[in-house]
């Protein structure tokens, strides 16, 4: 059976909200995959007045014909859906496409969130969000997948290379040993800001913060499973790491130029 979502609705955003958006905020097309017609209709409710254009479909194979017919910049996809779930929508459209998504789950288990995020999810909330707290998930995941700096200049254009490993961060770009890498807006984040501070401890604090937009919780793996999947993709053992270290009650560090193999 599935679980009846418990979302506190802030009914409309406030004037100061809407003339926010529309001063900060380029309009973002938005699809939300979610069987909860109910739900759906209020978050396009809610969006809409923001400026983003919000599409909605109510199955998992409906949700991928659609993102495969036109060019969103985020998707809100749930977990438990008809036709296909969550899980094999993502696990899909991660063959095909890095666009930032926010997974929603009415499932109480760590577990369940870990999988999303191992399969490559940007952030998730539990269907005991509010409408604010979402529409803050969802202009992290889409800052993060837009190349600029928090003051809305350009982000630093300097290509950075350690040890086989190149990032271009004007062209959101990333290769190893000259193979292209398919990372997703939140694995892109973490490992240029390992790079950048190559040589240095990051903490899971630092990095949630400056990754995600948002505060760290002690029982949150969701930095641990990022990096996780980042290591696949480079390759890399965190037994005997060729560039993700991991310093044991402090966080993570990228390895200095001298200290990686060529």
């Amino acid at each position: 059976m599935k679980l009846k979502p418990a979302v506190q609705s802030d009914l409309m955003p406030t004037s100061e909200m809407v003339a926010r958006s529309r001063t900060h905020e380029a309009p973002a097309r938005l699809l939300i995959i979610d069987d909860d017609e109910k739900l759906c209709r209020l978050l396009q409710g809610y969006l809409g007045p923001l400026g983003y254009i919000v599409d909605a479909v109510h199955n998992g194979t409906d949700g991928l014909e659609y993102l495969r017919d036109a060019n969103y910049s985020a998707v809100i996809l749930d977990i438990m859906l008809p036709r296909l779930n969550g899980f094999d929508v993502l696990r899909q459209l991660r063959r095909e496409s890095s666009v930032p998504v926010l997974m929603l789950s009415a499932l109480a288990e760590e577990s369940d969130r870990i999988a999303g995020l191992e399969l490559g999810a940007d952030d998730y909330l539990p269907k005991t969000f509010s409408t604010r707290e979402l529409l803050a998930r969802l202009r992290a995941v889409l800052r993060r997948s837009h190349v600029t700096s928090r003051d809305g200049e350009p982000a630093d254009p300097a290509e950075i290379s350690l040890g086989g490993l190149w990032l271009d961060p004007g062209a959101r770009m990333a290769r190893l040993d000259g193979r292209a890498l398919n990372l997703t807006p939140i694995e892109y984040e973490i490992l240029l800001c390992l790079m950048r501070a190559r040589g240095r401890i990051k903490t899971r604090e630092q990095l949630l913060v400056e990754v995600a937009d948002r505060d760290f919780e002690s029982f949150d793996r969701s930095i641990d499973v990022h990096v996780s999947s980042l290591r696949r993709i480079l390759g890399d053992d965190p037994k005997t790491p060729r560039f993700i270290e991991t310093v044991r009650g402090a966080g993570y560090r990228m390895r200095k130029p001298g200290e990686i193999s060529e």
